[in-house]
């Protein structure tokens, strides 16, 4: 019996030969966690200060959880990963999405990584965040948090209700 992977490029469908047991036996388990739709932990607990990032990932995930109501729905919790996502169809410029993510937060390699979509979705929304919240985007939309501040889980928290009063008011959840 020969083993055989099916891959889709470009519309077309590739079959090709499995080179041993141990890859196909890693194609099945990665066929059956997508197939469950988990989040999985980037660094697990081998990244350096995880234990320090722990208290900033569940007082974000503290946050987050308010706002699972309606449509929106969380994912993850545990293992380091959360997501917020509304589950309400929509049409953003012409595009239909059956889902929008919201907020998530991951623990990364030295620090917790707070994605804020409503941010990156709308650059009115960068100028209600304040100046020390600010400091910590290193992107579009991901911020490095680092350290356990209250100052700046209190500015987290007004940017989620801001960009949940927004993002109401538009009928995205």
């Amino acid at each position: 019996m020969r083993l055989t992977n099916e891959f889709l490029i470009f519309g077309e469908s590739l079959i090709m030969p499995v080179t041993s047991k141990k890859s196909a036996a890693k194609t099945a388990s990665k066929k059956t966690s997508s197939d469950k739709k988990e989040l999985e932990i980037k660094y697990s607990d081998k990244s350096p200060g995880q234990p320090e990032l722990v208290p900033i990932f569940n007082e974000i995930k503290k946050m987050l959880t308010p706002y699972e109501k309606g449509t929106m729905k969380l994912f993850g919790g545990s293992e380091g990963k959360i997501v917020l996502i509304s589950k309400k169809p929509v049409e953003i410029l012409g595009r239909k999405r059956e889902e929008l993510w919201f907020a998530s937060a991951l623990v990364q390699k030295g620090y917790v990584g707070f994605y804020y979509m409503p941010v990156y979705s709308d650059a009115e929304v960068k100028k209600l965040i304040r100046p020390e919240l600010l400091k910590c985007l290193k992107g579009k939309a991901c911020f490095h948090i680092k350290k356990f501040d209250k100052e700046i889980f209190s500015q987290i928290k007004d940017a989620l209700s801001d960009g949940y009063k927004i993002w109401h008011k538009r009928g995205w959840v």
